[in-house]
């Protein structure tokens, strides 16, 4: 088998509050593997430990987060064995990020070309007129009219769905292998959305780099991804092919999430996942979602269920499919 452009392998990474106060467990031995090329759906509810999931992966947590376990190997090297130096390297060069809110990867002091042209001058020694004309095929590529004018701009100049799209071209300056977007499209209106998404997998035609898409919205994964990770409660409970995932769900929090899709024309009442999603400093015993599970059972409650292969690369972590497979 060929050696996955990226390898995550039980990967945790703790928050620590004052002296006292218990761990937030908000990556509890996560693993999953990303190939060249393809594109892989992070999806769980906001707090499950996506985002937090990415930045252990670049290594740029905030003060207080600490990767304390796992792997993360990037074309074959361990990125957590890597100096801040290397990992200033790799970052922008090797893999890149598209974060939700573009005002927050964009310097409003900065022109477009500035921002835009950093990763190719840093990562690929352009310069001069190859950097201008690096920028403004960026530009063209992200569909940005005029981009010979427009790199002269300042990013207030644009619309919500233009900044987006200059974010995108930034993080491909660089010419990563990988791209992880983290929520990109939530605030972006309907139509922007849907064109936003067509230009990223036009754009993955292109240039053949790989990505990990992280959402909550599963109508956004059937459209975007390969394959699909689906957390809670800091854990991957389930992971497979979108098709597998989507027809045959394994866990019950995946078929809670597939049910709360709206369905154009459905008079019923919106599926909503009862209780809430549990406290990551004070899990319940077993099970995290057990409390929560319709079809709970008293092991479920007791024990915490280990991560099982059913077929093709699909996996969960439930005591039912173990069960109704000694039951059968």
């Amino acid at each position: 088998m060929p050696t996955p452009l990226l390898q995550v392998d039980n990967l945790r990474t703790h928050f620590f509050g004052f002296r006292g106060q218990r761990a937030v467990k908000a990556v509890d031995g996560v693993s999953f593997h990303v190939e060249a090329g393809e594109t892989l759906g992070l999806v769980g509810e906001s707090g499950c430990g996506k985002t937090t999931t990415c930045h252990s992966i670049f290594r740029i947590l905030p003060p207080g987060a600490e990767v304390i376990g796992g792997s993360v190997r990037f074309a074959g090297e361990d990125l957590m064995q890597k100096s801040p130096r290397d990992m200033r390297r790799i970052r922008g060069r090797d893999m890149a990020m598209i974060l939700q809110d573009p005002m927050a990867s964009l310097n409003p002091l900065f022109t477009i070309f500035d921002q835009v042209a950093e990763p190719a001058y840093f990562h690929r020694g352009l310069r001069r007129h190859h950097l201008r004309s690096r920028v403004a095929e960026l530009l063209h590529m992200v569909r940005i009219p005029s981009p010979e004018v427009r790199m002269h701009e300042y990013p207030h100049q644009m619309s919500g769905g233009m900044r987006q799209r200059i974010v995108g071209a930034t993080a491909l300056a660089g010419g990563p292998k990988l791209i992880i977007a983290d929520e990109p499209t939530t605030n972006l209106d309907v139509t922007i959305q849907l064109q936003y998404l067509n230009l990223l997998k036009e754009l993955q035609r292109q240039t053949g780099v790989a990505l990990i898409f992280v959402t909550h919205d599963l109508g956004i994964v059937a459209k975007m991804c390969d394959r699909v990770a689906v957390m809670y409660a800091g854990k991957i409970v389930e992971q497979g092919s979108v098709r597998t995932l989507y027809n045959h769900p394994q866990h019950p929090y995946t078929e809670g999430l597939i049910k709360s899709v709206p369905r154009i024309g459905s008079k019923a009442d919106l599926y909503a996942i009862p209780g809430q999603p549990p406290d990551l400093a004070n899990l319940p015993p077993g099970c995290a979602f057990a409390p929560r599970c319709p079809e709970a059972l008293a092991l479920c409650c007791r024990d915490e269920p280990e991560e099982i292969a059913l077929a093709d690369g699909h996996t969960s972590r439930c005591w039912l499919p173990v069960q109704e497979g000694i039951d059968g």
